[in-house]
């Protein structure tokens, strides 16, 4: 049994230029595989098309990594917990739809430029999280219909691109065994990945991804659509890193926050299921919901070199209208012409500041002075990593990196030793084809070793700069910078010592590292001498002809085949773990997995009073408001640690299953800039007195003073990851509403299932605010309420409430998200 979408015409409804992913959400409503019923009313919101109408989404997957996952499933456990004290059955917390979880963003970059390089940083990685993977191991053996991918596999995005997603999925529905389109929520910003081989997924907060893998809907308006038009051809020295990057300034600038982007066009077949990954990858950063690339003949070449079933994928896309055939209609259409696209870097703090390669130099040196140290001086590069699944799943510029170390190496070129250089790619399969290539070895004389199957220097695990270099930078105040194949070079993320960070291609980042230095231009002037001449970028890039050949070599089936035979086993480390306890978890005395509080907060919606706790700026990340960094002694959440005998602090993002470690970590972000203090960082002011001291410990004195907390801030509060903790924390230290000039899609959502208010307000530097007002709020607790601010009990304003749908009315009344699930529960 299948339900093609013209079947849809009988009811009235013309769904033949409904835009791709608009389509799979009508599928959706047509039959939600658990056999669930849906309104007609949400059929006919998607359907008829009419953006900003609300409707229940049903996925068929959630997708975890251990960063988000591990605070989920500790959640979870904590509801089992809440569930048997009242009386209930543990079992009945239990995800009711499939999903899947992998470990990928805790190793970090101890070892590098070393043939055991992996060996040893999984080594370390182990004997850091040994207690999370204990509670991950225990989660795996107790959980129904949950899959844990170990560690040492690959990245959460590039195996389920790879591997996890069948992209058409055939389940029992109603007695029979039905086909329908694979549909996934994630944990993760950069779920998106995985529009690229035409399935509809995107990132969501983790409260959200848990209400769904407990049996409730995803809330969501039917979104607008911006088609991106595709045409002309990526020239000769042009990558698909270059093209995400074109695609990211021209969209972030557009405007498509809380928008679909869907790519269609003449040139859509020009680009490939790794190419189109690339650019979806990276959807968080130009700002949509998701940038969806339709089924077509690329995909099903995709889906037959990595050993998947293309044929069901065909006949049931064509069936049902989902088969890329005809340009729909769009809310807007915008222009893009793959000839215009350069070679660039984007930096040195937001992926949307893309600067084109010419001018990189001039860039660079806006950045830097004349300053040096023992070993390195102004422009140099730090860290050179080949990272991050949004490259390293693509062979184009992973077999370009090679090409371009295996000329240089033939040179007799070298990195310069003060350059810490790494290669993590996304899954086993890359560094199997680079070995099958003959290029894994090139890459590793040049330093290039790989060094885990993991996030690693894009989420902020690169480790420690090399010695002199940190010595050079505290001592000299020398600016040295990273260069990455990342999507993320945030302030403070990729290392605290560095003065920017720049993404790039591949091969780029190689070029850049044999350069030793930024402040160059690559297209003019020499990256280095071999031999007595002079070599210039232009005589090791590969040409696309070349390319093409290498690239081929890499869509081999049996080679995914054996890579992922064993994706669910873990090493020797991981099956020594012991399981600690059963139905129920034994918490222990851990620091990294604790019993949070959640489930007993109450609402707290009453703002009278309060004090602001702190003044932002725009563009303040999550990774401000809730760090994965390492980290450091002398940080609240350092000191707490310490005094417990902890002496492996590990990173923020490893411990995020402890609030008492994450609470004070909030806002602990050296680049932080609030502007009631003068010094960077996780400082803030107390009022009345005045005193300035963290932000934890202003925060825990005005709750022992009785007094609650707001925040102002600027434009796009909480872009970055769709990082849950982000809104745990501000919940936790007290804060009752944000109040911001506009804000990022999923932590606007994160904070309404923490109970924290959201609210749209003029920019308070235009309100001219001193940040030492008494804040009183009065709020139309309603959907779009308007909310009335008195500023010392006279000064007056109005804001918008950002509560954008009827069920988060709920979770805002309940207290949060958890406390609604729970009672529905029970």
């Amino acid at each position: 049994m299948v339900y093609p979408l013209s079947q849809l015409e009988e009811r009235g409804y013309d769904v033949s230029k409904l835009p791709y992913s608009v389509r799979v959400l009508v599928e959706n409503a047509l039959r939600n595989w658990d056999g669930s019923t849906v309104t007609d009313d949400d059929l006919e919101a998607v359907a008829s098309w009419r953006p900003g109408r609300d409707f229940a989404f049903k996925p068929s997957r959630v997708v975890m990594q251990d960063y988000t996952g591990v605070p989920l499933l500790v959640d979870l456990a904590a509801m089992r917990d809440k569930v048997a004290q009242m009386g209930g059955d543990p079992r009945s917390v239990n995800p009711l739809i499939q999903s899947d979880l992998v470990v990928d963003h805790s190793v970090q970059v101890d070892f590098f430029g070393t043939p055991q390089a992996l060996e040893l940083n999984m080594r370390r990685e182990f004997e850091r999280n040994e207690e999370r993977y204990r509670f991950l191991k225990w989660s795996q053996e107790s959980f129904r219909n949950l899959r844990i991918v170990p560690p040492g596999h690959g990245i959460v995005h590039q195996v389920n691109l790879e591997y996890l997603t069948p992209v058409v999925d055939v389940r029992e529905f109603k007695g029979e065994l039905t086909a329908f389109p694979d549909t996934l929520i994630g944990t993760d910003s950069h779920t998106t990945m995985i529009n690229g081989a035409g399935v509809l997924g995107w990132g969501v907060g983790g409260l959200e991804a848990e209400a769904v893998m407990l049996g409730e809907p995803y809330y969501m308006p039917v979104p607008e659509v911006v088609g991106v038009r595709l045409t002309g051809e990526v020239r000769e020295g042009v990558t698909p890193t270059d093209v995400v990057l074109f695609v990211t300034e021209r969209l972030r600038k557009l405007g498509v926050v809380g928008k679909f982007v869907e790519f269609f066009g003449p040139s859509l077949g020009k680009l490939s299921v790794q190419d189109r990954a690339t650019v979806a990858n990276m959807a968080p950063e130009y700002g949509s919901t998701v940038g969806y690339f339709p089924i077509d003949e690329a995909t099903l070449a995709y889906l037959r070199g990595t050993a998947r079933d293309a044929w069901l994928v065909e006949a049931y896309a064509r069936a049902a209208g989902l088969f890329y055939a005809n340009e729909p209609r769009y809310s807007q259409v915008v222009e893009l012409d793959l000839g215009q696209v350069e070679p660039s870097v984007a930096g040195p703090r937001n992926p949307d500041e893309r600067v084109p390669l010419t001018k990189a130099k001039e860039v660079i040196s806006s950045l830097t002075d004349s300053k040096a140290g023992r070993t390195v001086r102004d422009g140099a590069v730090a860290i050179a990593a080949i990272t991050s699944c949004t490259n390293t799943s693509n062979p184009t510029v992973v077999i370009g990196a090679g090409l371009l170390a295996k000329r240089a190496v033939e040179l007799g070129l070298k990195v310069p030793p003060y350059v810490k250089t790494s290669l993590a790619p996304g899954s086993k399969a890359v560094t199997e084809y680079l070995r099958k290539t003959g290029l894994l070895s090139y890459l590793e004389k040049l330093g290039f070793n790989v060094v885990g199957y993991g996030c690693t220097t894009c989420i902020g695990n690169a480790g420690p700069l090399v010695p002199e270099v940190e010595l050079d930078v505290r001592e000299s105040k020398v600016d040295v910078f990273a260069v990455i194949s990342g999507n993320r070079n945030f302030e403070g993320r990729i290392n605290p010592h560095l003065r920017g960070t720049f993404l790039t291609s591949p091969p780029l980042v190689v070029a850049y590292a044999l350069a030793g230095r930024m402040d160059l231009d690559l297209t003019s002037e020499p990256l280095g001498e071999a031999g007595g001449k002079k070599v210039y970028l232009r005589d090791l890039w590969p040409s696309l002809e070349e390319l093409g050949k290498y690239v081929a070599q890499t869509m081999d089936p049996e080679l995914y085949r054996q890579q992922y035979a064993d994706v669910f086993e873990g090493d020797a480390n991981w099956e020594a773990l012991d399981v600690r306890g059963g139905l129920t978890y034994d918490w222990g005395e851990s620091t990294y997995v604790r019993q949070p509080p959640w489930l007993d907060m109450e609402p707290a919606l009453d703002v009278r009073g309060a004090r602001i706790l702190l003044l932002l700026g725009d563009k303040v990340t999550t990774d401000h408001i809730s760090p994965a960094g390492p980290i450091t002694p002398d940080s609240p959440a350092g000191k707490y640690l310490t005094s417990r005998g902890v002496r492996e602090l590990n990173t923020f993002g490893a411990r995020r299953g402890n609030h008492e470690v994450m609470w004070r970590g909030g806002f602990w972000n050296p680049k932080l800039r609030n502007f009631l203090v003068e010094r960077e960082g996780g400082y803030t002011r107390h009022f009345p007195d005045g005193e300035v001291m963290s932000v934890y410990d202003a925060a825990v004195k005005y709750a022992s003073e009785g007094v609650p907390l707001v925040i102002f801030a600027g434009a796009q509060y909480g872009s970055g990851s769709s990082r849950d903790w982000a809104a745990k924390v501000t919940r936790l230290l007290g804060v009752r509403a944000v109040l911001a000039k506009s804000f990022e899609r999923i932590h606007r959502s994160n904070l309404v299932a923490m109970g924290v208010l959201p609210v749209e307000v003029q920019d308070w530097r235009e309100l001219k605010l001193r940040g030492d007002e008494v804040v009183d709020l009065d709020v139309e607790l309603k959907v779009h309420g308007k909310v009335r601010v008195t500023l010392d009990g006279s000064r007056q304003f109005e804001g918008r409430l950002r509560v954008d749908l009827p069920q988060e009315l709920e979770y805002v009344k309940s207290g949060n998200v958890l406390r609604y699930v729970l009672r529905k529960l029970v």
